[in-house]
């Protein structure tokens, strides 16, 4: 009987010491690579949860609304190792899904915040950006309050100048204008983005 009960500790010991391990890694904020199954999924959720912020010398100067928009097949237009700032109107605010890179927390979703060069730019003509959850928790530690409801509220409407890291959203790519041209049901008018977000300012 105590062999069979050592045998069964024996088992059931590392088992819980993975358990409590996995469980660890799954609390709020996660690992860099959220919970992607795949390499290439994992390195794109590293990128999206970035918590650095761009150094001066990061962004790239020529990164522009327009630039951004321009026509054509855009996959190699820009690189996700450089950081951007962009001057435009916010269209809309609105929260994201679940999704792997925050470990399909309800609780902890992407917000998009959607610029154009107008205040009612229509869908296929806006650059998606994203607030993470990361930069929420970053910038609510300095008094600044991220969340959708107050981003929304103070946002919408307003020219304002967003920065962050670049980022070629693959998996949206062929829902992009510039990607499938008058596809029906795109819903942006590029895969790049600026995500994480690291900076906004309301400029009027």
């Amino acid at each position: 009987m105590k062999t069979r009960t050592r045998r069964l500790l024996k088992l059931l010991v590392p088992c819980a010491v993975a358990s409590a391990a996995a469980l660890a890694l799954l609390q709020p904020p996660g690992p860099a690579g959220g919970c992607a199954l795949t390499p290439g999924e994992r390195a794109l959720a590293a990128l999206k949860n970035r918590e650095e912020a761009p150094r001066p010398e990061d962004f790239d100067p020529r990164v522009t609304l327009a630039a951004l928009l321009e026509a054509g097949d855009d996959r190699a237009r820009w690189s996700e190792k450089r950081a951007a700032a962009v001057e435009a109107y916010v269209v809309a605010v609105s929260e994201a899904g679940v999704e792997a890179a925050n470990c399909f927390w309800p609780t902890r979703r992407d917000i998009h915040v959607d610029l154009g060069r107008t205040p009612d730019a229509p869908p296929t003509a806006r650059l998606v950006t994203e607030v993470t959850p990361r930069w929420r928790d970053g910038v609510a530690s300095r008094g600044l309050d991220w969340s959708a409801e107050a981003l929304r509220r103070s946002l919408v409407g307003r020219r304002c100048r967003v920065e962050g890291w670049l980022l070629f959203d693959r998996q949206h790519a062929e829902e992009s204008e510039n990607i499938a041209p008058g596809r029906a049901g795109n819903w942006r008018g590029t895969a790049w983005e600026i995500h994480p977000v690291t900076a906004i300012t309301v400029l009027e």
